[in-house]
């Protein structure tokens, strides 16, 4: 007899309905194959279901059963398929006597038939809500996370013997409803505060643009001058996410297993800060089944990169494109997988291998070719793509001791950025962007006309520092981004006067 369970497989970011027909037949000597492209974890699926049928008190059938997971192009991986193959197999059996069709079964098994928190559900859920189907079986623990997409069909299951029950009426599994999501307060959570850096008035200005605009950054300095902290009370400042940014980055974090049980939403900005010993695959995703990287777990959050000139050549330039286009293209040679990674970059670098060129209050033990040879470890067309380059010289020793000068908290930083990007989202809406770095060429003439006095200041400047045309359109975006800051509906000389601060040292090297 042959039956047919329907469950789905994750392909980059998206669910695709996987069909599991199983055949048990009576004819040919008792064994177990799974067939249609299954990975190692499919594979010792064999194993799991045994154990889960015999330990739920049902009889694991002494003939041959043959499993295909169809269509048989698309490879399977994960866990996912514990569940459909048992029940297929109780149904094949006859069992189970229930009609599964507009129904969907995802979980991993334990050996005594329970069955366990499985990745990527999140993608499955949206699946089944956009496909209108009639029923979604899944891991209990999993429904809270399935819960945050409004689909009313989510069948919380904690073991095989529960659905049994529920098909013939002894049991009734009741659908999980109404989840409320309660975003943490933005303040409390927070490790790092503006109200805690001492000095470093210019560089923390240059924080407030990066966060209103979502504009790249890189901070050089000597070592101990607060770059490391600065990046830190960077998520402190940022605008609070979307329901659409929250959905996005939950599902990255869903389909790697990083979502907590707990907080089944994603409502704080990520803040990725991997070591410089990371790999181009760790940073930007890929191996044999595509996983998203570092920069795709940042997405909608920040990136943090300390040592910059430490990481690896390969690992800076793969950068360039989702710096550019934000996201990634991971090619194999099954296909083409996109991961979304429009992230926030800050960068921290030192001057020099020692670290303290040109600074006044310590002497450089560097030579002009260690310098040089160090400085060029990060290539310009990377540099090119950093919207703002802030030196961050050492704290003068008055300022750190000085307690009558108390310095801005991030609470109220945050709240001039959160005008700014509502700004932002109100003239880019029809246009589906969301702040001023995600602007293109078409978006800046249409939004961000200049006076002939702007223009007159960015044709002195392109003449004499050498500007490129992406610097170009660097200057106008940060420039708005300033003019919003400040509620001007229109970009003034002054915004680009200051806007230009921020770019001069990086095309002048």
């Amino acid at each position: 007899m042959i039956s047919k369970i329907t469950s789905c497989v994750t392909v980059g970011l998206e669910s695709l309905p996987i069909e599991v027909e199983v055949d048990v037949s009576s004819q040919g000597l008792p064994s177990f194959a799974i067939v249609g492209l299954p990975d190692k974890a499919v594979e010792e699926a064999k194993e799991r279901v045994r154990s889960a049928i015999r330990n739920s008190n049902f009889e694991f059938p002494g003939h041959r059963i043959t499993v295909n997971l169809a269509p048989a192009d698309i490879p399977k991986e994960g866990a996912t398929f514990d569940f459909p193959i048992a029940v297929g197999i109780l149904k094949a059996s006859g069992q189970i006597n229930y009609d599964f069709e507009n129904t969907i079964l995802v979980g991993e098994l334990s050996l005594d038939g329970s069955l366990k928190r499985t990745v990527g559900i999140l993608p499955v859920a949206l699946f089944a809500k956009e496909k209108k189907l009639e029923k979604l079986f899944l891991p209990a623990v999993n429904a809270r996370e399935a819960a945050i997409t409004n689909y009313s069909k989510i069948f919380p299951t904690r073991s095989l013997r529960e659905l049994f029950d529920h098909i013939v009426g002894i049991s009734t599994i009741i659908p999980f409803n109404g989840l409320e999501i309660h975003k943490k307060a933005e303040e409390c959570f927070l490790d790092f505060d503006m109200k805690d850096i001492k000095g470093q008035e210019q560089a923390k200005r240059a924080m407030e643009i990066c966060a209103a605009g979502g504009h790249n950054i890189i901070l050089k300095g000597p070592p101990g001058s607060g770059k490391t902290l600065l990046a830190r009370t960077l998520p402190s400042i940022l605008p609070k996410m979307t329901m659409d940014e929250s959905l996005e980055t939950t599902k990255i974090y869903s389909i790697t297993g990083l979502l907590k049980t707990d907080e089944p939403l994603i409502t704080i900005r990520p803040f990725r800060s991997p070591h410089h010993t990371t790999s181009h695959i760790g940073l930007v995703g890929g191996g044999q089944h595509p996983r998203p990287g570092e920069i795709s777990l940042a997405h909608r959050g920040v990136l943090f990169l300390d040592e910059l000139a430490e990481f690896p050549r390969l690992s800076l330039e793969v950068l360039r494109q989702p710096l550019e286009d934000g996201f990634v293209s991971i090619s194999r040679a099954r296909g083409t997988l996109c991961f979304p990674a429009k992230f926030l970059l800050v960068a921290a670098t030192n001057p020099c291998p020692c670290g303290y060129y040109q600074d006044s209050k310590h002497q450089c033990v560097c030579s002009s070719g260690q310098i040089l040879r160090y400085q060029k470890r990060i290539s310009g067309p990377l540099l090119d793509r950093i919207d703002l380059y802030v030196e961050v010289p050492s704290v003068e020793f008055d300022k750190l001791t000085n307690d009558n000068f108390s310095p801005e908290n991030s609470k109220n930083v945050r709240t001039r950025v959160q005008k700014a990007r509502d700004l932002q989202k109100k003239r880019l809406e029809d246009e589906g962007l969301i702040c001023n770095s995600e602007m293109k060429n078409k978006h800046i003439k249409k939004f961000c006309p200049l006076s002939s006095d702007c223009l007159k200041i960015l044709r002195i400047a392109v003449s004499r520092f050498g500007l490129s045309a992406r610097s170009y359109q660097k200057i106008i975006k940060i420039s708005r981004t300033i003019a919003d800051l400040e509620g001007c509906l229109e970009i003034c000389p002054n915004h680009v006067s200051e806007a230009l601060q921020y770019r001069q040292k990086v095309d002048m090297q």
